[in-house]
């Protein structure tokens, strides 16, 4: 999250990790201040939150070039820090996947990430009914439908499958086994780790819960459990 206050600072902690560990660019359009001057997208100087910003977009009333000019910015501070170009795309909230954001994303993405993956939230119905909080992993996929097809026009990739929805609050260490549930052959299981002592933080309390579980876990059994790998 490129705008967030920390970034410069944080981003360090990433540059010597082995190069096969995958940094993406999570763009953030959502209930945060912007990068960039958006006096309609943003007229008290914070984003709207993810169900107005939904609605905007089913209605085409976005300020699509404000929009655009955000997501360049982010995509330059990543640049900056980094001195790359992110392997993967995605939007908080995923916003990345709504109308007329959709566009900008895998327009930007192609012309200066043209070997990223971009996160897709649809998956089988069946597998979503495998899973944890299947209603909220289709609510996800409804608002993502044909985003695969829209980013292979970009000659852009997905991932095949999707998981990691759940409130918060159940326990992860034993939802966690069954987000591996019905994988496709690139499945992406999102999560949400960290300290959580940022104050306005809706999640903060689930992020340390997340961040012990990972960090103490060994996820490549798990995976093998279900018949996973991971590539060499």
């Amino acid at each position: 999250m490129t705008l967030m206050p920390g970034w410069a600072t944080d981003a360090a902690l990433l540059r010597d990790l082995p190069r096969h560990v995958e940094i993406g660019l999570h763009l953030t359009l959502t209930g945060e201040r912007p990068l960039t001057d958006m006096p309609q997208f943003a007229p008290d100087g914070v984003m709207p939150e993810i169900d107005p910003l939904t609605r905007s977009a089913a209605r085409r009333e976005l300020p699509l070039d404000e929009i655009a000019g955000e997501v360049a910015a982010q995509f330059d501070a990543f640049v900056a820090a980094m001195g790359r170009a992110p392997d993967f795309v995605d939007g908080h909230q995923h916003s990345h996947a709504l109308p007329g954001i959709r566009d900008i994303v895998l327009f930007e993405t192609a012309h200066r990430a043209p070997n990223a993956w971009v996160r897709d939230c649809v998956d089988r119905v069946g597998a979503m009914l495998r899973r944890p909080f299947a209603g909220k992993a289709i609510g996800s996929a409804f608002h993502s439908r044909g985003l695969k097809r829209d980013a292979a026009r970009y000659g852009l990739r997905c991932n095949d499958s999707f998981a990691g929805h759940y409130d918060f609050s159940t326990d992860y260490r034993g939802l966690f086994p069954r987000f591996l549930r019905k994988a496709a052959s690139m499945h992406l299981v999102m999560c949400h780790p960290g300290a959580g002592k940022r104050p306005g933080d809706a999640i903060a309390a689930a992020r340390p819960r997340e961040a012990d579980a990972l960090r103490t876990w060994s996820i490549a059994d798990m995976a093998a459990a279900e018949g996973l790998a991971f590539p060499a």
